[in-house]
């Protein structure tokens, strides 16, 4: 097998070393006069690679930390970053590299070119990982090809691809990478066509925006769309768009413009371009076999075929992940208008909507109106939560996008170094643990306050009183599980007396010099660029921020329903009818208006006293949190759990929430079931300076409260040394998410 194969050498037996975006070029060239010119970095040269260099183990070291198929979105994201970072700091041997450039400059000298993804097997009538792996535009000269060829055989271990082969259950130990280097045709107008439309299998479809077709990939650009008879090409229906940016070429790639008013008032297609695109992804179709997705754009009014795919089949769509992982991945520009859309219209949304239910008191309702309360306040936190993953989820890849273009940027050691710029971003969790604080402060200082706290006893007045009462306005009463607000306010004060036990300064300085960090990192941008840069670092920021603020938010409205619910659990008490605090509200409601009702309980999380858990010395998670501890175990199961927390002990979950971060200020760790660098847990403990080890698998279950715990968060290790008291107390119920 050779290295670089051109398009006219590439035969039927190439394509396992081609992939199917280089093949599918191949077949086409012979039945459409206008491909550009292109050659294919084989299969070969990414193996080659990764042997050469020891890569291919160190990429299996790091997706074998847990079972592959037990490792979720946020595991797999980091996973992605760290052999990304091992990537752009391994350079290519040099004979290899010596290969490649020679054969890339005879064809390309100095021609601008797109530099494409071409996974073998991976784009079928079964399934596509169609814009899952990396492409870039208006790449020049042999030395940034040659780099872009490394980042797009990184790409194949980006977290899209990862999940995806793992809900298709396929191997991840033999992928590798073609990849296509093809020149780039700057089109005046471009877009793509379906030779069968997702809606009605009887048209086709075709979408078509000014300028580069990067513009309609990502998102940022909405297409003229329109729907086509397969058959006969005849227009049967036309979606004009409201017109008013493009993409054209710069030197990073594209950028986004203002679109001319003479075309933004005009279709891009004329009637004669539209039958020729239709003709195009029909040509496609009679030369594969099944129905094509086809890339094309028009240049000098020749109509260029970019790429073609099959369309994948359409079975069990309703089980198909595919199209929520892809929305989770969004551009720079479609990341600005959430950001917009999040800060003006979602944040203030979600502070009414709690408001506006914390004014409404449950206690004076009848059991009528009560029933109506909670099943209103469920409603409400139902939409807030269906805004919360259309909205709030995806605005997270803000953070990530900032991490990419970092790593990218600056080739640091640490693939990591990029959240330092983040941190202290004004968390609304850090200022509600600041004002915990002004409270735990005063009692630090009044040993007679102290005592009254030791007593069960929570002063509603003088100074103190002033500011529990303007803490529970701002933040609700923290719930901790507790049956009443009384139970609740009875826990504050307990959290209280454990942080007036350790010192007001236990918050660890960040030793990063961020003034410097941020001065190396938009030192590596042209001017034109750094504006850019620090519109990507202020949105990241706000992505970071958010990440950990949207929960609070969304707590607060959760709160009002669970303070609903806890009036109808004290009335059915009252009438003899005991049920837990897990009892869901729909089921409260419909208790308290029909006597005699009684909900089935879920059993599944029920302890099993007698079962022993093999005891692990050693357990392997996610590196999330730099440092080293060792200090007891507390093992959170429940939030009512919190309220027994000790200053100094390291707090076990199976995922840290808001009600839980509360705790952090007197933690010494954070160990997670859940794995991730950018999950709340992680967030929270990086900003107080803990260690923090995430993804440990049953982290619940075999670390015991009382266990001895080492938390190393540089090498994503926690050590258990069995306690002589958890040694007595095997069983433990299991909470998963």
């Amino acid at each position: 097998m050779k290295l670089i194969l051109p398009l006219s050498e590439i035969t039927e037996v190439d394509e396992d070393a081609v992939g199917g975006k280089a093949f599918a070029l191949y077949r086409m060239t012979g039945n459409w006069r206008h491909v550009p010119n292109a050659i294919c970095v084989t299969t070969l040269a990414y193996k080659r690679y990764v042997e050469q260099t020891g890569l291919g183990e160190r990429i299996m070291l790091e997706l074998n930390r847990k079972a592959f198929a037990d490792m979720r979105w946020e595991e797999m994201w980091d996973a992605s970053l760290r052999i990304r970072n091992m990537f752009l700091n391994t350079l290519m041997p040099q004979d290899l590299c010596a290969e490649l450039a020679a054969a890339i400059e005879t064809v390309f000298p100095d021609v601008s070119v797109a530099v494409r993804s071409s996974a073998p097997g991976e784009d079928s009538a079964s399934h596509s990982f169609a814009g899952l792996h990396e492409s870039y535009i208006n790449v020049r000269l042999v030395g940034s090809i040659l780099e872009h060829i490394r980042l797009v055989w990184a790409s194949l271990w980006s977290d899209a691809p990862l999940l995806y082969r793992k809900e298709l259950n396929l191997r991840v130990e033999g992928s590798a990478m073609a990849v296509v280097v093809q020149e780039m045709v700057l089109g005046d107008r471009s877009g793509v066509a379906f030779g069968e439309s997702p809606n009605d299998p009887s048209q086709s479809l075709v979408e078509a925006v000014y300028g580069l077709n990067q513009g309609l990939v990502d998102g940022t650009v909405e297409p003229d769309r329109w729907a086509l008879d397969r058959h006969s090409g005849h227009v049967i229906s036309h979606a004009a768009p409201k017109r008013d940016r493009y993409m054209v070429p710069d030197e990073s790639g594209a950028r986004l413009d203002p679109l001319p008013p003479d075309k933004a008032s005009a279709v891009p297609l004329a009637p004669g371009e539209l039958i020729s695109v239709h003709s195009l992804v029909m040509m496609a179709e009679r030369t594969f076999g099944p129905p094509q997705d086809v890339e094309w754009t028009f240049r000098d009014n020749k109509l260029y075929l970019l790429q073609s795919r099959p369309i994948t089949t359409r079975t069990n769509d309703a089980d198909d992940k595919r199209p929520w992982y892809m929305s989770l991945r969004r551009s720079f520009e479609n990341l600005k208008v959430l950001r917009e859309k999040i800060e003006n219209e979602i944040i203030p949304g979600m502070v009414s909507a709690a408001d506006e239910l914390s004014e409404s008191d449950p206690v004076g309702l009848s059991d009528t109106a009560l029933f109506r309360e909670i099943r209103r306040r469920a409603e409400i936190l139902h939409h807030w939560v269906g805004v919360y993953w259309a909205d709030l989820i995806p605005f997270a890849h803000g953070m990530r996008l900032f991490g990419q273009v970092y790593n990218d940027a600056v080739k640091p050691g640490d693939p990591y170094e990029f959240v330092e710029l983040l941190s202290g971003a004004g968390l609304a969790s850090i200022e509600r643990n600041r004002a915990l604080e002004s409270l735990a402060a005063m009692v630090r200082d009044d040993p007679a306050l102290a005592k009254l706290l030791k007593d069960g006893s929570l002063p509603t007045m003088g100074d103190f009183g002033v500011l529990v009462a303007e803490f529970l306005r701002e933040f609700g009463n923290l719930s901790f599980g507790a049956a009443d607000d009384q139970q609740a306010l009875q826990a504050i004060g307990k959290l209280l007396i454990q942080m007036a036990s350790v010192p007001a300064d236990q918050k660890r300085a960040n030793s990063a010099d961020l003034a410097t960090l941020e001065r190396a990192f938009l030192s590596m941008f042209s001017d034109d660029q750094e504006i850019f840069a620090c519109e990507l670092l202020d949105l990241a920021r706000a992505s970071y921020r958010m990440r950990d603020d949207d929960n609070i938010y969304l707590g607060r409205i959760e709160e009002q329903l669970q303070r609903a619910a806890r009036e109808g659990l004290r009335r059915l008490a009252l009438r003899g009818v005991v049920l837990p605090d897990t009892t869901k509200p729909a089921d409260i409601a419909r208790a308290i208006t029909h006597p005699g009702y009684i909900p089935r309980l879920d059993h599944s999380q029920a302890e099993t006293p007698g079962k022993e858990h093999v005891r692990a010395r050693q357990l392997t998670g996610q590196p999330a949190g730099p440092g080293l501890a060792t200090a007891p175990a507390r093992v959170i199961l429940d939030p009512a759990d919190l309220a027994d927390f000790r200053a100094g002990e390291i707090i076990v979950c199976d995922a840290i929430d808001p009600r839980m971060t509360i705790v952090i200020p007197i933690a010494s760790g954070v160990v997670e079931r859940r794995g991730g660098m950018l999950i709340h847990g992680a967030i929270i403990a990086r900003e107080y300076g803990l260690p923090c080890v995430t993804g440990v698998p049953e982290a619940t279950t075999v670390i015991h409260t009382g266990d001895s715990v080492t938390v190393d968060g540089y090498l994503g290790i926690v050590t258990v040394r069995c306690s002589a008291e958890s040694a007595h107390h095997r069983s433990r119920k299991v909470v998963k998410a």
